[in-house]
């Protein structure tokens, strides 16, 4: 008789039945809670749309099916369906389902469609064509295609060409992007995620439609010193369909940067990061007729403006080594701000980086009244962050960050959007203290399949702002893979 396999070897099994298929899935559910994190008010008069929902309490249910096909050896299809229907106790911020509670089922969509070539023609690479995640780095700049959609997906449409030189402990990175900011714009999606009546937005993944090329080099011949450097293109073009919307920007961003990157005497890690970036942008809305108090009259325009801009980001640790994996680490991070005076545009732009690289909360929800969904820049960010391993299959952090702006002004109020008078916004337009943030984050593996956390955050609101109510953020997450 055949020996009765173990669990995992028939996981395994039933997982890839044959050599050329394998499959898997995986199921999250997250409990958010967060109290003016939107708003940064209760005050309607300064946040028309989000102070009177300003509490918010919803489920997500997140599940995805994913499989490989590998017809010969080095070549494979990919493909992945993800779904995320959201609950919510409380009256919504959801575009589409604005002020109501209950079940949103939102839609389905293929996050995952390519086909990867590995050593094409022989040659030391990595041929990836279609929708895919890219994450580069850190994640600094390009970790996140589809913004507007929150953890829901991640994927840009896009072809990358990742070519080794082993003897040289280098890779080359070659990426074209092409990523429209409508769910169903490529490929239909499982249920309606267009515009509906009364909100002719409708469900995005970015702001307006991308194109890019990415052209991203990395040397790891010292541990001390692994050096990366890249040049990044993004052409943005604003959506345009009147009369259901019209928003987004055009813009031609340039981007060159470099990270130096290490471990030191083996007990201290660091980053470094830096880029510039130069181009043009037009964003209308920064427009009010002449009437902007906050903005000079050259910077008040519909036309283009000339982008300048800068940003930093670094981060140094020491590795106690100890029993219980302590680590101590201080982070800088620096994105220039829009000087109102001038006419061009100094914001720094975080390209295909507006995802949740250090804060769930504050980068992401807390950014939209003067950006974006996730859109961090006129930033200052430093403090401390204590990492430890308590015991077995058990993560437990906590972070202070001194949060500051470059800028004492924000120059795109979401309420400008509204014709309101731009000093009817949460800011106060005469201080750059952003405030303190906290952060603490337990992290639990229950079993190699099951996994979950209880994260928490917290900001005491400085003079940048007009209130100074907590702005709080408090998730447990659980998920199961397969």
């Amino acid at each position: 008789a055949a020996k009765p396999c173990t669990f995992d070897e028939c996981v395994k099994e039933i997982k890839q039945p044959v050599d050329w298929f394998s499959w898997g899935g995986d199921f999250r559910v997250r409990n958010e809670y967060f109290n003016n994190a939107l708003s940064l008010t209760t005050d309607p008069h300064l946040s028309l749309l989000f102070a009177p929902v300003h509490e918010q309490d919803y489920f997500r249910y997140r599940g995805r099916l994913w499989a490989s096909f590998l017809p010969t050896d080095g070549l494979s299809l990919n493909v992945r369906l993800a779904a995320e229907p959201r609950e919510f106790m409380r009256p919504a911020t959801m575009d589409t389902f604005y002020e109501h509670s209950g079940m949103q089922w939102r839609y389905g969509i293929i996050d995952n469609l390519n086909v990867q070539w590995k050593k094409p023609l022989d040659l030391p690479a990595t041929l990836t064509v279609g929708r895919q995640d890219v994450f580069l780095g850190d994640g600094w700049l390009v970790g996140d295609g589809t913004p507007e959609d929150g953890s829901f997906t991640y994927f840009l449409d896009s072809a990358r060409l990742t070519y080794d030189l082993n003897d040289q402990h280098t890779t080359i990175d070659a990426i074209g992007i092409d990523q429209y900011a409508r769910p169903d714009a490529w490929l239909p999606t499982l249920g309606a995620s267009g515009s509906v009546p009364g909100d002719p937005e409708g469900l995005l993944l970015t702001d307006q439609n991308e194109k890019g090329a990415i052209l991203w080099i990395a040397n790891k011949s010292l541990a001390e010193a692994n050096l990366d450097g890249y040049f990044i293109y993004k052409h943005d073009s604003r959506l345009n369909n009147p009369p259901a919307a019209t928003f987004g920007d055009n813009a031609d961003i340039y981007t060159i940067g470099g990270r130096v990157s290490g471990l030191l005497e083996d007990h201290w890690k660091y980053s470094v990061e830096g880029a510039y970036q130069f181009g043009e942008k037009q964003d209308p809305e920064l427009n009010q007729g002449g009437n902007n108090p906050v903005l000079a009259p050259s910077a008040e325009t519909t036309g283009f403006r000339d982008v300048r801009a800068f940003g930093v980001n670094s981060k140094l640790s020491y590795l106690f080594k100890d029993q219980w994996n302590n680590q101590l680490s201080f982070s800088y991070e620096f994105l220039s701000g829009d000087d109102p005076k001038t006419g061009n545009d100094e914001m720094f732009d975080v390209l295909w980086g507006r995802w949740p690289r250090w804060s769930e909360m504050y980068n992401i929800y807390s950014y939209v009244p003067e950006t974006r969904v996730g859109q961090t820049a006129n930033l200052h960010r430093f403090g401390p962050t204590w990492s430890l391993n308590p015991m077995k299959d058990m993560d437990f952090s906590l972070t202070y960050f001194a949060l500051l702006a470059d800028q004492d002004v924000p120059t795109r109020p979401l309420n400008q959007a509204f014709g309101l008078p731009a000093t009817d916004t949460p800011f106060s337009n005469n201080g750059n203290f952003r405030g303190h943030y906290l952060q603490a984050v337990l992290k639990y593996k229950f079993t190699k399949n099951l996994s979950g956390h209880l994260w928490s955050e917290f900001l005491l609101p400085g003079d940048y702002y007009v209130s100074r109510d907590l702005v709080d953020f408090v998730r447990a997450e659980l998920m199961f893979s397969f």
